[in-house]
């Protein structure tokens, strides 16, 4: 049974409709929701949080709500499920600094997760054109609570925070323009380790995360490619 079709069928289980109304934190307790189904409880949260992180400048988009199914294996058939949680987290008086508690405590041994979540969140964000300031403080809050320093924060964000010439392909790969050749492959062979679908999945990565992974890999293979190019790799 799919993540989906577990959520649809606890939302028919409700006798009371008026537990709706709840706390989006108390109605899906990641700690024990489904059993603890680790995967609905990590999609809920990431539904949370994806929620507040769209209205984090005051303002939710149909891009952003449309980046968030993009971001999300979604299957045929789901959309309207999407849709009532997302307005339910939008709506709970809780904080989103609980949810990534809540994944943090969940994911603790798996950072590439973690990290798969911040680039959802920043897809997001920059759905509408621009991230906006508000957004970015959030961002980075959820980084921080995530255990993410500075100079991994700035390396996530790299792909993002664009300019005319697009992304800067060191800061993707999160290493110096100083760096060695010997350097540069070192780092290029880790971060495939790290992220590669297919080793992901071994790990148990949610399916939910392996859009926005394949995603990641394909903007480190661009970063390589780009540095191999001028490097003369």
């Amino acid at each position: 049974m799919s993540v989906w079709q577990k959520i649809s069928n606890f939302f028919s289980s409700l006798s009371d409709k008026s537990d709706l109304k709840k706390s989006f934190l108390q109605l899906f307790d990641i700690g024990n929701f489904l059993n603890g189904g680790k995967d609905a409880a990590f999609t809920l949260a990431l539904v949370a949080l994806s929620a507040k992180m769209a209205g984090a400048d005051g303002v939710v988009t149909n891009s952003e709500i449309a980046a968030f199914r993009a971001s999300v294996d979604v299957p045929s058939g789901s959309e309207k499920q999407v849709e009532r949680l997302f307005e339910m987290a939008q709506s709970d008086v809780a904080g989103y600094k609980t949810y990534a508690k809540k994944i943090k405590k969940l994911f603790f041994d798996q950072p590439q997760t973690l990290e798969h979540v911040i680039d959802s969140l920043f897809y997001i964000a920059a759905a509408d054109g621009v991230i906006h300031e508000d957004e970015l403080y959030y961002l980075k809050s959820v980084s921080d609570i995530f255990g993410f320093d500075d100079k991994k924060f700035e390396q996530i964000s790299a792909a993002f925070l664009v300019d005319d010439d697009g992304a800067d392909p060191y800061l993707v790969l999160g290493i110096s323009p100083t760096a060695s050749i010997k350097e540069i492959k070192r780092v290029y062979r880790s971060l495939v380790g790290e992220h590669h679908p297919d080793r992901l999945i071994a790990k148990g990565v949610p399916k939910e995360m392996l859009e926005m992974a394949n995603a990641k890999m394909s903007a480190i293979n661009v970063a390589y490619k780009v540095i191999s190019k001028t490097r003369g790799i």
